[in-house]
């Protein structure tokens, strides 16, 4: 979905990114958070000061539902948090052969809304 990419500093992540790089925002969550898009692409950067000093970089894939994900990932990958709530669904981390971070999300529970309505 996105390339996570946390920041102490939004404002100069953006100063770069986006005023610097020509990347254009797609959408804001608070003041902390800022997606932008790579123009005439589908690749999305999320800058990110919510996840404090110690988040990783890494790619965010979204799946259908990240608890049957996580009972069925590939033997690849080590799970470095389990499933945990996070707004609209649920988040688990991973780690790839090399140590890289790889976060799997859902939406499962806004979907759950939506079809309720």
């Amino acid at each position: 979905e996105f390339i996570y990419t946390p920041t102490s500093d939004l404002h100069a992540a953006l100063g770069l990114y986006r005023d610097g790089l020509g990347w254009q925002e797609a959408w804001r969550e608070g003041e902390s958070t800022v997606s932008l898009a790579l123009p005439g692409t589908e690749v999305q950067l999320m800058l990110d000061t919510a996840g404090g000093p110690d988040a990783a970089f890494g790619p965010i894939f979204v799946v259908d539902n990240v608890k049957d994900f996580h009972k069925a990932r590939p033997s690849q990958l080590q799970a470095s948090t389990e499933p945990e709530v996070i707004p609209g669904g649920f988040m688990a981390t991973y780690a790839d052969p090399s140590g890289n971070t790889i976060y799997v999300m859902d939406q499962s529970e806004d979907a759950a809304g939506s079809a309720a309505r």
